[in-house]
């Protein structure tokens, strides 16, 4: 294994780290902005139309599924609720937010370690099944796709507050 391929691995590890959990510099992770949200607040729209903070968790819980098993090459084991992508969810209780909060958490913990697994001179070649698709691709984008999905959940956040 070179030297450059470990730090590769080592820095999409870090990235991954960084955008679900660790302390940021770019601002809070995002289990840091999901810190202190209730049930009632995670469950509201911000308009018709628009995505829950709720769905916003479960569409990234969902989508950290996909590229594990992008990267593994086993479709098997389906994700735990039915449907694919954007969920949509009536208002939840406590109980039942902190159990999509734990697949959330669960959901990362598989994609970290098969990234950590993922061999490192296959990074930068095509995923199975695909032609332009690299580990390297997703493994950058599902870090980037937290980040994103964290800048709308501190967005959410602040507009609730305004009102």
């Amino acid at each position: 294994m070179s030297a450059r391929a470990r730090s590769d691995s080592t820095a999409l590890l870090h990235a991954l780290d960084e955008a679900f959990g660790n302390a940021a510099w770019h601002g809070p992770s995002l289990r840091a902005a999901l810190r202190g949200v209730s049930a009632k607040e995670a469950s509201r729209r911000p308009g018709s139309g628009r995505h829950s903070i709720r769905e916003i968790v479960l569409h990234v819980a969902y989508w950290k599924h996909r590229v594990r098993q992008r990267l593994t090459g086993k479709a098997r084991g389906s994700f735990p609720i039915p449907g694919k992508d954007w969920f949509s969810r009536p208002s939840a209780g406590e109980k039942e937010w902190r159990e999509e909060r734990r697949l959330l958490e669960r959901e990362h913990g598989a994609l970290r370690r098969a990234v950590a697994a993922f061999p490192e001179a296959r990074l930068r070649q095509s995923l199975p099944g695909t032609r332009r698709r690299t580990a390297l691709r997703e493994i950058t984008g599902i870090a980037l796709h937290d980040v994103y999905h964290t800048g709308q959940i501190q967005l959410l956040k602040a507009l609730r507050r305004k009102r």
